[in-house]
């Protein structure tokens, strides 16, 4: 059964266009390579300085795995170097 990871990510308004960025070039790519992530999206709220990382995973355990990887530090050290940069991280489970 897949698994939904959501990141509720809330930063300073003026860092949105520096937040896409660095996630297009440096985070979704390294994440998407991850053993088990399906599918990687950034959600961008109509109100500034608010996204939503939505990704699918196979499985919990692979979510652990990455979690628990060097890709995982890289795109912390990314999201910190952000503004005021605040994330809640939620598992889902796929309802079929």
């Amino acid at each position: 059964m897949s698994m939904i990871r959501l990141i509720h990510i809330k930063l300073d308004p003026s860092e949105n266009e520096k937040a896409e960025r660095v996630w297009k070039t440096e985070c979704a790519p390294l994440m998407i390579q991850q053993k088990g992530c399906i599918s990687e999206k950034l959600l961008r709220c109509t109100e500034p300085g608010e996204f939503i990382s939505y990704s699918e995973w196979e499985s919990e355990q692979d979510i652990d795995r990455y979690r628990n990887s060097p890709a995982h530090k890289e795109i912390v050290s990314h999201a910190r170097g952000l503004k005021g940069a605040q994330a809640t991280v939620k598992l889902y489970d796929l309802v079929k």
